[in-house]
């Protein structure tokens, strides 16, 4: 899954790819390398963001949807923890929803997955984005993630979205410290037990810059070091920033885990 933020304000890539023009060929790129998935988000999600209105985020976000979808035939998600945009983009050509907030903080959002029969991806966060780094604390980290993710496969199911459509994402960075994440990806095959498909993003995250004292920019060969951890570990989709990388990284990994050089 190819990263697509049309934000000015990413913890990333800084708003490289917030004019439209430019996100699309980003995204045109990113296909062309091999990302299976492009995912576009409109809004910052870092630690201590604010929000936008939905009218603002759908002014970023839909027009590059529009535009690569007429070009691409890989799968669009569109990444929004609000009913609105998600309605929107789906319209526009978005085919998947990934919400940060496992469709908890707007209402609405899961009678449009259901509505529309589309994929959703689950994310786990401790808080919000404005607060989710403040002293996050766990009793038992895992378990705790485990069961959130549970309640929000089967909350997805009471709300007519079918199980088979749902993916899980224990969300690195997202209310964790530094250990947190690595503790995830080390147990990450403890997630198995919900017998869904794993997301995991570690890409550019800030555990890697702590670890290898990098900036966001700098922070390629951590996150292939991650990637590689984690899609070991079980992940079956890893989210990153650098496709053509990942790609390579994932090739070589899964063809150790098969024991085989063949595709």
């Amino acid at each position: 899954m190819g990263v697509l933020n049309v934000t000015p304000d990413s913890f990333s890539d800084g708003g490289r790819y917030f004019d439209t023009d430019k996100a699309v060929e980003h995204g045109l790129d990113m296909a062309r390398e091999g990302a299976d998935i492009i995912d576009i988000g409109g809004e910052s999600t870092r630690p201590y963001s604010g929000e936008i209105s939905a009218a603002e985020e759908m002014d970023r976000v839909i027009p590059v949807i529009e535009a690569l979808h007429k070009e691409i035939s890989i799968p669009i998600s569109i990444d929004t923890c609000k009913a609105e945009v998600a309605d929107e983009a789906l319209k526009a050509g978005a085919s998947i929803i990934n919400d940060i907030s496992a469709l908890r903080f707007d209402p609405k959002m899961p009678g449009i997955a259901a509505r529309e029969g589309v994929p959703v991806i689950l994310m786990h966060i401790k808080g919000t984005p404005g607060d989710m780094q403040i002293n996050p604390v766990y009793d038992d980290l895992i378990h705790e993630i485990l069961d959130f993710l549970k309640d929000a496969v089967d909350r997805c199911a009471a709300a007519g979205i079918r199980r088979d459509l749902t993916v899980i994402d224990p969300g690195i960075g997202f209310g964790k410290t530094f250990d947190h994440n690595l503790q995830i990806i080390r147990e990450l095959s403890q997630f198995k037990s919900l017998e869904r498909p794993v997301l995991i993003g570690p890409s550019n995250k800030a555990f890697i810059g702590h670890i290898l004292d990098r900036a966001p920019h700098e922070r390629d060969t951590g996150s292939m070091a991650a990637v590689a951890a984690s899609v070991m570990n079980g992940a079956h989709m890893v989210r990153v920033h650098h496709v053509k990388k990942a790609v390579e990284t994932v090739k070589i990994i899964d063809a150790i885990k098969r024991g085989s050089s063949s595709d």
